[in-house]
């Protein structure tokens, strides 16, 4: 057990959208697997339950289809995340994840005594399928279709149910799952309702585009891992070169700054044994 300095390594965007039917989830899905893959959908697989939707934008590109049948159980979405995973795709796109809970749903409502105690007997099951997406060696791209969600409000004494919104079909904590997570709507105009980058929260509603996809790529790519940090200061063979590192890594100079010190005195002392005649200490030149 031991405290380290926290670091935000390179990271795989595990994402959601969630929509309703004809907002254009998988479209947008694929041109945020175009931006995130830079254009090569030889490395996008789609996992689709939506009956054939996927094939519907093979003019984008030549992706990948692993047509998943029904029972979609959370173990066959495992499966099909393997055998992705497996092929070395880099963005997975699951179209979609709603009916791995309808498919948990109707196990959970099939199951004889309590209730509530049967949720022992789904929840592991649930758990293991995020687990999964938020696990996997590639970008994950995850759609859910949402429905009118209600609340019962007491109005003279009875309890009338009113509509409050859209509510994606799944577990109702999903979202705290994933990095970001878009709401589209029909007109296919995307809001950010969850975003942990800092590159859409707040920001006025947008159509997804390839775009968006290369924005959240270069948001991937931009964590920084220390030990890198540290071999590439070691690997410096001039004070330029060290110069440049301190530039980089200015978020990091108080974690790094040993590490400069050291390599900085490193390259001083080769200089003076290359150059024993001439050096220069505190700003004057010893001859």
């Amino acid at each position: 057990m031991q405290l380290r300095q926290s670091e935000r390594k390179k990271a795989k965007i595990k994402l959601a959208l969630q929509g309703s039917a004809g907002s254009g989830k998988t479209y947008s899905s694929l041109l945020l697997a175009q931006g995130l893959t830079n254009g090569n959908f030889s490395k996008i697989a789609i996992i689709d339950t939506e009956n054939g939707s996927a094939d519907l934008y093979a003019h984008l590109g030549q992706y990948n289809v692993l047509t998943l049948t029904p029972p979609f159980t959370p173990e066959n979405y495992i499966k099909a995340i393997d055998v992705c995973e497996k092929a070395g795709m880099e963005v997975i796109i699951i179209d979609s994840i709603s009916q791995s809970w309808e498919e948990l749903l109707d196990y959970h409502s099939s199951l004889a005594g309590n209730s509530f105690s049967n949720w022992a007997k789904v929840t592991p099951r649930q758990n293991a399928f995020i687990d999964k997406i938020l696990q996997a060696d590639a970008h994950v791209i995850a759609t859910m279709r949402t429905k009118q969600d209600y609340v019962l409000n007491q109005k003279d004494g009875k309890y009338i149910p009113e509509k409050v919104g859209l509510k994606a079909i799944q577990r109702n904590d999903l979202d705290y799952e994933f990095t970001i997570v878009f709401d589209v709507d029909i007109k296919h105009f995307a809001v950010s309702s969850k975003d942990r980058t800092g590159l859409f929260m707040g920001k006025p509603e947008f159509i997804i585009n390839s775009h968006t996809g290369k924005k959240i790529l270069e948001w991937c790519n931009s964590g920084t891992n220390l030990q890198d940090a540290r071999q590439k200061i070691k690997a410096s063979l001039t004070i330029a070169e060290l110069t440049k590192l301190y530039s980089q890594y200015s978020e990091w100079r108080e974690l790094l700054e040993y590490d400069f010190k050291t390599q900085k005195d490193t390259i001083n002392a080769k200089e003076l044994i290359l150059n024993p005649k001439t050096f220069s200490n505190n700003g004057a030149t010893i001859n």
